[in-house]
């Protein structure tokens, strides 16, 4: 059994989330978070998605774009829970969190790598042509969430 909350910026267990982010997203790529960086996140939306244990096990960011369009970024599943449904149940949840608040329409910049994941798991459509970010092709998708 998962539990998603949305945790208050600069507590505790966002902090955790920063950690998770880090270890999964940043590291790998031999990237730090400046403090100017998590700064700017001050008015996102952090999800955070706990296993029955209570442990922390993945995260993500909703960035508000306008009344409308909502990025999902910074998407971070623990390693050890990889390929077990979680991810998915994660973004599912984002969504009818955004339904909720009013949002239209989610989107992302999807590495290449997870892709597939995202349209095939989740229904988004990729909008346009690959471009490069954090040195690695990625896609703009999408998904309407009315």
């Amino acid at each position: 059994m998962l539990t998603f909350k949305i945790v208050p910026f600069g507590s505790e267990a966002h902090k955790a989330t920063i950690d998770l982010r880090y270890a999964i997203l940043r590291a790998p790529l031999g990237m730090v978070f400046t403090e100017e960086q998590l700064a700017a996140e001050k008015d996102d939306f952090h999800l955070a998605t706990y296993d029955a244990d209570g442990d922390l096990v993945a995260c993500l960011v909703l960035h508000r774009k306008d009344d409308a369009y909502l990025k999902m970024r910074q998407v971070a599943v623990a390693e050890a829970q990889q390929r077990k449904g979680i991810g998915e149940q994660m973004v599912e949840f984002s969504h009818e969190w955004a339904r909720g608040e009013g949002y239209q329409v989610m989107f992302c910049h999807a590495r290449e790598s997870a892709a597939d994941f995202y349209e095939h798991k989740l229904g988004y459509s990729i909008v346009g042509e690959p471009f490069e970010e954090v040195g690695m092709k990625h896609y703009r998708m999408e998904f309407a969430l009315v």
